[in-house]
């Protein structure tokens, strides 16, 4: 794909974060404005469901642990 040059004015504390933002992530500062750009766009909703598939990765011992045992009568009760 044909890249298009942008240039873009930005206080100095939003050029760090952005450099931080995209060193953390281990990408090029272009490459991290490209892909926010592409979340703003249209792509939120999918960058939403992978961050939601992670969260539960990631706490899913605790999940389990919490609800172990109880049928839906008991989670009912919680609501």
């Amino acid at each position: 794909m044909a890249k298009t040059q942008l240039n873009v004015r930005v206080d100095e504390g939003t050029a760090r974060a952005a450099r931080e933002r995209a060193l953390a992530r281990g990408m090029s500062v272009n490459r991290y404005i490209e892909e926010l750009v592409r979340q703003d766009t249209g792509a939120v909703g999918q960058t939403f469901v992978e961050a939601a598939a992670d969260f539960m990765k990631q706490y899913e011992a605790v999940f389990a642990e919490e609800f172990a045992g109880e049928d839906d009568s008991t989670r009912e009760g919680r609501r």
